[in-house]
């Protein structure tokens, strides 16, 4: 299961007073899905670096709202 969204389904009361919620979401960085720092990897410039906060852009994870919908590609 190597998504960055993961999502769970939280136990819902039948006297909850408000409309609940069935599914929600988190997000989980790329960094734990590999076990070691392969030696190579693609590197950003020094500036797009500072602004995606990792020098290597296999560790690079923009944050979405889980309502907004993720753009593919999308680089710093």
């Amino acid at each position: 299961m190597n998504t960055l969204r993961k999502t769970w389904h939280p136990y819902v009361s039948p006297f909850d007073p408000c409309k609940p919620i069935t599914v929600k979401s988190y997000s989980t960085p790329p960094n734990l899905y590999m076990g070691f720092q392969p030696p190579g990897l693609e590197q950003f410039t020094p500036m797009q670096a500072l602004r995606a906060g990792t020098l290597w852009k296999a560790f690079y994870d923009p944050w979405y709202s889980p309502y907004e919908k993720a753009r593919e590609g999308q680089q710093p």
